[in-house]
């Protein structure tokens, strides 16, 4: 597997609820990206919020802020022919659409998985936090996520293994033309 056109990069846009999955597939990806020695870059979620968003809140504004930044970011990257992977919840779909309008090449990949198989999976805590209130506009349980309808690719992360849903990543950036087989 190869980059079919050095000149052209993509953005990979893992959307899913917390503990979906995203970030542990986006690694996946980007270690088979990487071994077939494509330039590739992770803008994560929390790491963004750490870097480039310090001091943003979790208000619609402030979310949509927040991914406008990694929009933004991944679009400088990828109209340099660098694949990039964004694995930031993103829970509305007008502020996905905008990305997807700024970024030419843009794969949306849904990490589905229900609000109970992601509490189940829930390490941090922060599902139990926000439903004893102690988190406020917590997405799934006091603010809402909404569902790509379109989105390219669907890795049904309570169904399929780590290593299938990143297959079915590559698979697709393959059938797109962003990688040869």
């Amino acid at each position: 597997m190869k980059q079919a056109n050095r000149e052209r990069g993509c953005v990979i846009w893992f959307t899913g609820l917390s503990g979906s999955g995203k970030t542990t597939i986006a690694h996946v990806v980007e270690e088979k990206l990487l071994d077939a020695g494509v330039g590739v870059e992770i803008l994560d979620g929390d790491v963004v919020r750490e870097n480039l968003s310090k001091g943003l809140g979790f208000s619609e504004e402030d979310r949509n802020t927040n991914i406008r930044r990694i929009a933004f970011v991944a679009h400088l990257l990828q109209r340099n022919g660098t694949f990039v992977i964004t694995a930031a919840i993103s829970p509305y779909k007008a502020i996905r659409d905008e990305a997807r309008a700024m970024i030419k090449d843009f794969v949306e990949v849904y990490a589905e998985a229900s609000l109970e198989v992601c509490e189940e999976r829930d390490t941090k805590g922060l599902y139990a936090k926000a439903r004893a209130g102690e988190i406020k506009g917590f997405t799934g349980i006091d603010d809402p996520y909404e569902a790509p309808e379109n989105a390219e690719v669907i890795c049904h992360t309570a169904d399929e293994s780590v290593e299938e849903s990143a297959q079915k990543v590559i698979a697709k950036l393959v059938e797109l033309k962003y990688l040869e087989a």
